[in-house]
């Protein structure tokens, strides 16, 4: 399933509240969350009845929840909210490989695990720095030429 491309702006001075104010939160909020930062949806494609979500911040607590920045409507009727939500216990277990990979959405929300969604303009990024990572390594391991003594001189 694609992911959905819903954007939307953080509002500012609610999102450095929720981050001060939760237990497990950063030491300063401030490095956390920035004046004109966006989130991007993270779940898969929806349709508009489901809540669009954007990961803020990974809680340091026991019982695993995170900071999700939620929101619906669009334009002078986007409502957001900030809530400390479960993560989800679904879990991909790749029997060949012996994986276990988790959901990293929280519990119970909309549409396909965080291991279904796939994010087409994520993957052509990070390819494309893969590739400009590589092309610098390939010069360098390229095969160099001996030196080789001028027989021509006298």
């Amino acid at each position: 399933m694609l992911q959905c491309t819903a954007v939307t702006q953080v509002p500012y001075a609610e999102g450095l509240l929720a981050l001060a104010t939760m237990e497990g939160g950063p030491e300063y909020p401030p490095d956390a969350v920035e004046p004109e930062d966006f989130v991007l949806c993270e779940l898969g494609d929806h349709d508009e009845s489901a809540e669009h979500a954007g990961h803020l911040w990974t809680a340091d607590t026991p019982d695993d929840q995170d900071l999700w920045l939620l929101w619906s409507g669009t334009g002078a009727h986007r409502v957001h909210r900030l809530d400390m939500l479960r993560l989800c216990p679904a879990v991909l277990r790749e029997l060949a490989t012996r994986t276990v990979t988790s959901c990293a959405f929280f519990d119970r929300h909309p549409g396909s695990h965080s291991f279904s969604v796939t994010d087409p303009l994520g993957d052509l990024i990070a390819e494309h720095v893969h590739s400009e990572v590589r092309r610098p390594v390939a010069e360098d391991d390229a095969p160099s030429t001996p030196d080789v003594p001028d027989t021509d001189a006298p």
